[in-house]
């Protein structure tokens, strides 16, 4: 029993005239000899070249493979090119493949990843609107970009993002305070809000704002000092009453326990960076046994959204909404399902596989 892969390819899709190579979208696609096509994506950083260069480099290696034994082949080209990090390029070309070879194998067996899975608890998931760029947004702006995504997505929660210059430490805190007190005041006391400081304080400054975060009732705190900067990340999470989270910027099982040792009780590794739905699975058993949330990162509007909501659908400890970042329905055209947000909740996709059903015309005129 088996479904043998007869081609791998990796490209950009570009979905709109002069769109830069940095704004592309890094696709993933498996055939099999029996005529089974998977989709994957890579981590959208710089279009995702650079993980789909590492893909080309092994993609002649996987003919003749059973698609089916996907841990075991991502295993194996994790170690191959272990020496390029293995953070960031690699690990998102394997999150690719990974998704990918899960769409084959539910597609194999007529049934959605989430069953081959274990099955879902919930297939109908609420989620919070992340509101990014207000960085560079007054009190006001950010007030109305806010309230713009409230009424038109109806989500659970919302979380502002700062998305601002990393270089400038502690830049403007007074602000930010002053636009998280601005949201909370036209939200009201009740509804869940949390704030995104993209790794932009100083220890100092993030516990500051962090205290201002508590008085203002918000739930979390995300990536308030340098991701990288493991220490100071577990400082403020222990410091702080709110709960801070972390690990988006984090590509292996070992990184997130690391996060985890530090102090942080809340991780967010994102499902096209670290090792795809097999990565996420083993996180959600890591996360479980340290007694952890796990929230994933997701910006991307199809095949990662849809492979993120499968992945979610299975943990029975789901404790915070589903990421919903701002929204793009410019992608939409190369799907005839994609998935959106119906009376505030995302439907988790039924049919086989990931569930989505591709053009794969538009995909192929697109490509870059």
């Amino acid at each position: 029993m088996g479904t043998i892969i007869k081609s791998v390819q990796a490209f950009q899709v570009t979905w709109v005239e002069n769109e830069p190579p940095g704004r592309r979208t890094a696709i993933v696609r498996v055939t099999t000899q029996d005529g089974l096509v998977g989709y994957g994506e890579a981590s959208p950083m710089l279009g995702g070249e650079h993980s789909l260069g590492i893909v080309r480099d092994f993609a002649g290696s996987l003919a003749g493979l059973d698609a089916l034994d996907q841990a075991v082949i991502c295993d194996r080209l994790l170690h191959k090119y272990v020496k390029l990090g293995p953070e960031g390029a690699v690990t998102g070309a394997l999150a690719a493949l990974d998704i990918a070879l899960w769409d084959i194998k539910g597609k194999y067996f007529d049934l959605p990843i989430y069953k081959l899975l274990g099955g879902a608890w919930r297939t109908e998931l609420p989620f919070y609107s992340s509101v990014g760029r207000n960085a560079g947004r007054t009190v006001d702006e950010t007030v109305r970009a806010v309230e713009e995504r409230l009424k038109s997505e109806r989500p659970a929660a919302v979380k502002i993002r700062l998305d601002g210059d990393r270089t400038r430490q502690d830049h403007d805190i007074p602000g930010d305070i002053a636009k998280a007190k601005a949201v909370r005041k036209l939200v009201g006391d009740d509804f869940s809000l949390a704030f995104d400081a993209n790794n932009q304080y100083s220890v100092g400054g993030a516990i500051r704002v962090g205290r201002a975060l508590e008085e203002l009732g918000y739930i979390w705190f995300e990536e308030p000092v340098q991701h990288y900067n493991v220490r100071a990340m577990g400082e403020v999470a222990q410091r702080l009453d709110i709960t801070v989270s972390a690990a988006e910027q984090s590509y292996t099982m070992q990184a997130v326990v690391d996060m985890i040792n530090a102090g942080v009780r809340m991780v967010q590794p994102d499902i096209i960076k670290m090792g795809g739905i097999t990565g996420l699975m083993q996180c959600a058993a890591i996360c479980f046994a340290h007694g952890v949330e796990l929230v994933p990162h997701q910006t991307q509007p199809t095949i990662a959204h849809a492979a993120n909501l499968h992945l979610l659908a299975t943990l029975m400890h789901n404790t915070k909404p589903a990421e919903f970042s701002d929204p793009s329905t410019r992608m939409h055209v190369a799907f005839a399902n994609p998935p959106i947000p119906e009376n505030g909740m995302f439907k988790v996709p039924s049919g086989p596989g990931l569930g989505l059903v591709v053009h794969d015309g538009e995909l192929q005129r697109r490509r870059s």
